[in-house]
């Protein structure tokens, strides 16, 4: 077996307990913060805006939140052990992989509508 087939499966086994999300979905985002020889859980939610290179080990996906009126973005890889866990608050309705076009919305404007169920 090639060696980087098999690390490749290995990564997929530890990807089982995450939810599907795809972009335009709230998400929250549970990180372990170090803090010296303290660790604690930050949460950050947001509006998924990307995911990239979907599938393989080195995969991401960007949040984008507003925080006292300035967009803030963040990037994480999804096998990442900084990240302790992510929940999927709603289903966006989006046409687009990719919704960079939120970065020029603002207020009602960079709103996504929800998925009907």
């Amino acid at each position: 077996m090639d060696l980087i087939k098999f690390v490749e499966s290995e990564y997929s086994n530890s990807r089982a307990g995450l939810p599907d999300f795809k972009a335009g979905d709230t998400v929250n985002v549970f990180v372990k913060i170090f803090e010296g020889n303290k660790e604690r859980i930050q949460l950050y939610q947001g509006v998924v805006i990307q995911r990239k290179n979907f599938g393989t080990p080195g995969e991401t996906f960007t949040v984008r939140k507003i925080s006292n009126g300035v967009g803030v973005e963040r990037i994480f890889p999804v096998l990442s052990p900084s990240i302790d866990k992510i929940e999927v608050l709603r289903r966006g309705k989006v046409r687009r992989a990719k919704l960079y076009f939120l970065r020029g919305k603002h207020g009602k404007a960079a709103r996504i509508k929800e998925l009907k169920k």
